[in-house]
């Protein structure tokens, strides 16, 4: 009974911790409402951060940059949920569009499947018997009580996937190996909550802060993100190679099993949503599959001899051709699943900065996940071409298959395991069961298909080890250039020695200077000081962030703040997006900032009963004119070599690998839409 007492003190002390809390985020809330009614701006200068970040550190319990405003955390506004509740019709007609999309891979799998089996010998009745039983098992506990009733849930308010299951692990935990995220980008955004004290979230608070406290475990569980992904990318590559070669082949396939397109289920999911990829395989997928199978193999039963062509033989003479037509188209559009996923998947690693940068094409304005990439879409072209060439029969593709789809499903289970952990806080019990169940069947079915390894199955593995070596390379120096400016970036203090005129000239026209520091001033200001005295009367430091969430709302894009006194007219702007958000072109964008700047300053100057202030006006005129000048975009162009100390493997990773990727990717103002008319580039070194 002490040991309960004295557990029970510490969660109502916890919980009195919480409604203290509480009550001074209300207090707070209060008094910062009468000085600011723009969500999206806070009122203060650069100067003051570290004063007002102590100060605010004192006040709150929780310090994690997840700990917003207690009731407002609650909310994911800010987010296209996958729980949304979309109207019947629309339901449906999304799961009507995932039978072709999702399940174009999984459905033509009774083509070859019993043909794979069998593909030596005859069967037996008892062989056919038991060939199905696998099938039925394998149908059900992959593909619809693993993906369509539990990862499906697993996904990032709407987007599955590798990278969305590891962004989400990623916002519930300090965890985060990628540095275009930073803790002042993620304020104010509504898709954060905190959760009262139990049992779960006491082991939950243990798993992370293992992982936090181990830098092994933050890049092992990166580089397990990218591992799935680069796996995703080379079952792409592999599925139309299969479905060429079919077709010519008389659509008679020698394949890895059942459970391939399970991959595409989850990664697809930002085209559809949870509730329609449910209706579409309980509804139609899985009992036609299980009818397919059944009735194959109760003609096998019967006629084993036809085993290499079960499905045709198996096939009514009245619609024998009907149906080859049929199987064809089938088997060539089942390679748009995959497709769909490697162009989802990449537009996701781009976002998060795992990927070089590559021009992504929104396909529906209705769907913000169907998007195309027209680079990676010509080199999965050329790649399938060369593969097809190479190997010319499906039996050593379909052996390289088998060892692509096992190993993604081990890493989701792996990734799904942590989630259950550490942030749906599931019972040990479901736990250790889904393990028992799942990841030893799937470690069970890897190790069966590692014997064809030298019968194609390196293909996959040299695939993943490309892509592996190019995002993991792109990743480090990218971690490496972020790390080199925030060691030299200026402090305020610089800024404010300038004097009121900041010791230059100020030429009409506003000046957006993009960085991707969101705190001081970047090492490229004073570099283009220094080579040209004069500066626009508006500056904005603009620094774009993709947040590890898949939307912001538009009313929270911006976070806006001064820099220096307000005479400088200098402004410090943080756009936020998520890994899913559509950017705007370069007008558009223009736009929204003047207008979120108008509301920051009238809300920094309103007066009592909501009027704004003279100053207020004056300057808002001020930035209009300036705004009518010109927008100018500065831009640094930097590049990015080895320090003079590091090895031979760094300056060849760094001076050539990289070198390669940045010449050859899309460039950063293209990414950024900017008018050639309206840039200026400074160049500047960086040495890491």
């Amino acid at each position: 009974m002490g040991k309960e007492e004295e557990e029970e003190e510490v969660v109502q002390g916890v919980v009195l911790n919480i409604e203290t809390m509480v009550a001074e985020e209300e207090k707070k809330k209060r008094k910062k409402k009468k000085k600011n009614t723009n969500g999206d701006a806070i009122e203060g200068c650069d100067g003051q951060e570290e004063e007002a970040e102590k100060e605010l550190a004192g006040e709150k319990h929780f310090t994690r940059i997840d700990s917003l405003e207690f009731k407002e955390a609650n909310h994911v506004s800010g987010m296209h949920s996958a729980s949304k509740v979309l109207p019947i019709a629309a339901v449906l007609q999304l799961a009507f569009q995932s039978i072709g999309v999702v399940y174009g891979d999984i459905g033509t799998s009774p083509l070859y499947v019993f043909a794979s089996t069998f593909a030596d010998r005859v069967p037996t009745r008892d062989d056919v018997v038991g060939a199905l039983s696998l099938i039925i098992y394998s149908l059900t506990l992959f593909p619809l009580v693993k993906y369509v009733f539990i990862v499906l849930w697993a996904n990032d308010n709407g987007d599955g996937g590798t990278f969305a299951m590891y962004s989400l692990i990623c916002r519930h935990a300090n965890v985060n190996a990628i540095p275009n995220q930073q803790a002042e980008a993620l304020m104010d955004l509504s898709a954060y909550k905190l959760q009262t004290p139990n049992k779960h979230l006491k082991r939950a608070e243990k798993v992370k802060g293992a992982l936090e406290r181990s830098s092994w475990a933050k890049n092992g569980l990166l580089s397990l993100a990218l591992l799935g992904t680069c796996m995703v990318i080379g079952d792409g590559i592999l599925t139309p190679c299969i479905s060429v070669l079919s077709a010519v082949d008389g659509v008679r396939k020698i394949d890895a099993g059942i459970s391939k397109g399970t991959e595409a289920m989850f990664a697809d999911l930002g085209h559809f949503s949870v509730r329609s990829i449910q209706i579409a395989f309980t509804g139609l997928v899985y009992p036609c599959l299980i009818c397919a199978y059944v009735g194959q193999a109760a003609y096998l039963s019967y006629y084993p001899l036809d085993v290499a062509d079960a499905f045709y033989k198996s096939t009514p003479e009245l619609v024998y051709w009907p149906m080859f037509v049929i199987a064809i188209l089938a088997s060539i559009i089942a390679s748009q699943a995959m497709i769909s996923a490697t162009f989802a998947i990449i537009k996701q690693s781009v976002a998060l900065g795992c990927f070089p940068r590559v021009r992504v094409i929104h396909t529906s304005n209705k769907h913000e996940g169907q998007v195309y990439i027209p680079e990676i879409n010509f080199l999965l072209m050329l790649a399938c071409v060369l593969v097809t060439a190479s190997f010319k029969e499906t039996t050593k593709i379909g052996n390289a298959y088998g060892i692509a789809v096992v190993a993604v499903m081990i890493v989701t289970s792996s990734l799904l395991i942590l989630i259950m952990l550490m942030i749906w806080q599931t019972s040990l019990i479901l736990i250790a069961l889904f393990v028992l169940v799942f990841y030893s069947f799937e470690l069970l079915y890897f190790s069966s298909v590692l014997y064809k390894f030298g019968k194609g199955g390196y293909l996959p593995l040299s695939f993943a080890a490309v892509l592996f070596f190019v995002m993991y390379v792109w990743h480090y120096v990218q971690k490496k250039r972020h790390a080199f400016e925030v060691e030299r970036k200026v402090s305020t203090e610089y800024v404010s020695s300038l004097g009121s005129n900041l010791g230059i000239s100020r030429v009409p026209g506003v000046g957006l200077l993009y960085t991707e520091l969101t705190q001081g001033i970047p090492a490229i200001f004073p570099h283009f000081l220094t080579n040209l005295p004069a500066i626009h009367s508006v500056l904005v430091f603009v620094s774009v962030k993709y947040l590890p969430v898949n939307k912001v709302l538009p009313e929270e894009r911006f976070f806006l703040r001064r820099v220096g006194p307000k005479g400088y007219k200098m402004y410090r702007c943080i756009a936020r997006y998520g890994y899913r958000d559509r950017r705007v072109g370069s007008e558009e964008f223009e736009g929204l900032l003047m207008e979120h700047l108008k509301s920051f300053i009238r809300s920094e100057n309103s007066e009592a009963e909501g009027k704004v202030s003279e100053a207020a006006a004056e300057e808002i005129g001020f930035l209009e004119r300036s705004r009518a000048a010109g927008v100018i975009y500065l831009l640094g162009h930097s590049e990015v070599k080895a320090s003079e100390d590091s090895g031979v493997l760094k300056r060849i990773v760094v001076d050539h690998v990289y070198d390669f990727l940045r010449r050859n990717c899309r460039q950063g103002f293209v990414d950024l839409q900017i008018p050639n008319k309206n840039l200026l580039q400074v160049g500047m070194n960086y040495y890491i």
